[in-house]
């Protein structure tokens, strides 16, 4: 499978007995047998985990303290020829005359390294302080046994040279829990990946603020953090571990393992250490932390190098196949709740400030015209003015179907804006004999709107291609909007992305609302307000326009009055260009690597490998070719975590050639 940045890692809590030493590491060798046949480069084991964790004055017999010793050189002779990547074990090993709560970081037969616990819990249930030292308390930065010398000592990283993205820090149980973890400056000094060795018992509660707390480390470190816990094996005297294994990504959790398991639990995923690269060089307040002279930690710096293992070219990782919409519905509801609040609240404080005016706003029967209609109405109300005060112009063209004008004027009434329907096909008309304009080289003659639209409707398919018959209406009703007051724009982020708009037309308002929210999520916005924004007639008619085809409606109608131009048959499945969006702006990806990506999607409809590159061939041109359009957007509100305002999250020379990334898609 190619690389592109993925890194596969594994959280494993085995079965245990607690003190036999023996035993647990052949219960780990299992594990990594498992994890190596699933092509794993990462595995984290539980605190302790070749003696338990739950050993208590036991870790001050000589006997336990060689058997685990004697146990890791065993686990790592054995595993040489068993598990090709790096893991990490827990195990109570003694320095300076201490006891040191320690994580050995392993990796083709050698002991890279040994991490000692720095932060030990001595309150409630908790005895660290009891049986170990801190790691402060450390006089040695080796250790060395039977004339072998290993690295000990808070201030490792181990760093993958042929995989630089790969830089792991290692944290232990309670670390995690303080105001400045270690993991904290691991990553100040460049280490992309956390481990965390665990014994996190379980009370009630305390699973969801645990996950919580991985989360938002990951998140604080825009890094990855694997966490693995000791599980139910451990010794039940007075406290219960449930295995619990979470792996993150920059704030989303990616993985978790059920708890409670009998047997032991091997939880993989696939992370993706280029986005953490990209965000970390967007972001430029996080490598402003390394200014601080009191979080610049000095680190030594452990090499290794990951074997390539054959597998199969699947991600084990979910690729959402429309990012831009959450699949469960619970969460989309939310979502919906939280941006259609968002764009009231910023045309709320547009119009307050310009002393709330009248608008207006052309309606369509779309579904973007649609969205922006239903939040002016609702902006309306939430600022105590009557409705209105909303022009609504309908104004149907060449290719206007009687289905989309029904529902312009339905919601134009029902809504109780203040409603007008003007036929632009007069106006054109004009305006192409001024210009000397022949429509599909159709001399204009005496024709008159009615009887040019019965010749055009029956034009062949080849010959239904003209931009300035289009454009012309576009600009028409843009013209007749501007000269009515201050004008709602209604276009949306996925049209902007691929210049799928009018210059000085539908591309230009006073105040936009749906300028960063992408087609995908209009559809579900739309959805969203019949469902819970609006009833009755309004209802019915909002639902008939969520599955009305997609069309602009600027070419003639077929010569039964439905649609003849379909947007998606122009440009290709707006799912697909949203998908490619968002992981082109948002992660900066490859084309080869959205490629990838797309394959590994579940899209709705199957897209086979050649008609994925087709379309993302298109998405990349359309979208260099266009940037000049949106570098003099109107205003408008950000929603999410992808915008192309020029102002804001995107700033690109109109000029930039688009040669390398067409290169890249071949």
């Amino acid at each position: 499978m190619p690389h592109f940045g993925f890194l596969r890692v594994a959280t494993a809590s085995p079965d245990l007995r607690v003190a036999d030493c023996r035993f647990n590491t052949e219960r780990m060798i299992e594990q990594m047998h498992e994890a190596e046949s699933i092509g794993t480069e990462l595995v984290v084991f539980p605190e302790m985990g070749i003696t338990g964790y739950t050993c208590a004055d036991l870790f001050h017999h000589e006997t336990l303290l060689n058997a685990a010793w004697n146990a890791l050189l065993v686990l790592r002779d054995a595993t040489l020829n068993v598990f090709s990547g790096v893991y990490i074990v827990g195990l109570p090993v003694r320095v300076d005359g201490m006891v040191f709560n320690c994580a050995a970081v392993l990796k083709g037969g050698t002991i890279l390294g040994i991490v000692p616990k720095s932060y030990l819990p001595n309150y409630k249930e908790f005895y660290d302080a009891r049986y170990y030292s801190p790691a402060s308390c450390a006089l040695s930065n080796t250790i060395e046994r039977n004339q072998e010398t290993f690295p000990f000592g808070t201030d490792l990283l181990f760093r993958c040279e042929n995989q630089p993205a790969f830089v792991l820090g290692v944290e232990i149980c309670e670390d995690l829990w303080q105001p400045i973890p270690p993991s904290a400056l691991q990553v100040i000094a460049g280490a992309t990946v956390i481990a965390n060795l665990s014994a996190s018992n379980e009370t009630i509660g305390k699973a969801s603020y645990r996950k919580q707390l991985v989360q938002s480390q990951s998140g604080r470190c825009i890094a990855g953090y694997v966490y693995s816990s000791s599980g139910p094996a451990e010794s039940t005297t007075d406290l219960v571990f449930g295995g619990h294994g979470i792996i993150a990504e920059n704030g989303t959790l990616l993985a978790e393992t059920p708890r409670f398991q009998r047997g032991g639990t091997l939880g993989a995923v696939d992370l993706d250490l280029d986005r953490l690269q990209r965000d970390r060089t967007q972001q430029n307040s996080f490598n402003d932390s390394r200014r601080d002279p009191a979080l610049r930690k000095i680190f030594r710096t452990i090499p290794f190098s990951l074997t390539d293992v054959p597998r199969e070219p699947t991600l084990i990782r979910i690729v959402d196949a429309h990012p831009f919409v959450p699949a469960e519905a619970s969460t989309l509801k939310e979502r919906c709740e939280e941006i259609f609040a968002t764009q009231v609240c910023a045309l709320a404080k547009r119009l307050d400030h310009i002393g709330r005016p009248s608008v207006s706003i052309g309606v369509s029967g779309g579904l973007d015209s649609t969205l922006a209609l239903l939040v002016a109405c609702k902006t309306f109300d939430a600022l105590g003015e009557p409705r209105g005060k909303i022009q609504t112009l309908t104004m149907p063209g060449f290719g206007t179907t009687s289905r989309t004008k029904a529902n312009a004027i339905s919601l134009m009434k029902q809504l109780g804006t203040t409603s007008r329907e003007i036929d632009i096909r007069p106006l054109c008309l004009e305006e192409m004999r001024a210009l000397g304009h022949q429509p599909f080289g159709i001399p204009l003659g005496t024709h008159t709107p009615d009887s040019l639209t019965a010749i055009l409707v029956n034009l062949p398919e080849e010959r239904r291609h003209d931009l300035t018959f289009e454009n012309i209406q576009a600009r028409m009703r843009t013209n007749l909007l501007m000269n009515t007051g201050f004008v709602i724009g209604t276009g949306d982020l996925s049209e902007l992305a691929l210049g799928w708009c009018t210059y000085n037309a539908d591309h230009m308002s006073m105040y936009n609302p749906n300028i960063s929210i992408p087609k995908t999520l209009v559809k579900f916005l739309v959805s969203w307000a019949a469902e819970n924004e609006f009833d009755g007639k309004v209802r019915d008619t909002l639902l008939d326009v969520v599955e009305t085809k997609i069309s602009p409606e600027l070419l003639p109608t077929a010569a039964d009055g439905s649609i003849a131009q379909s947007t998606e048959s122009t440009l290709g499945p707006y799912e697909l260009h949203d998908f490619f969006l968002y992981h082109f702006l948002r992660w900066g990806c490859l084309p080869e690597k959205l490629l990838f990506l797309a394959g590994q999607a579940t899209f709705h409809a199957a897209y086979s490998p050649s008609e994925i590159r087709q379309w993302l061939k298109l998405f990349v041109k359309r979208f260099f070719a266009n940037q000049f359009k949106r570098s003099c957007l109107p205003d408008g509100p950000k929603v999410g975590s992808v915008s192309l305002s020029p102002r804001g999250d995107w700033r690109m020379p109109s000029d930039a050639v688009a040669e390398a990334w067409l290169r890249a898609c071949e």
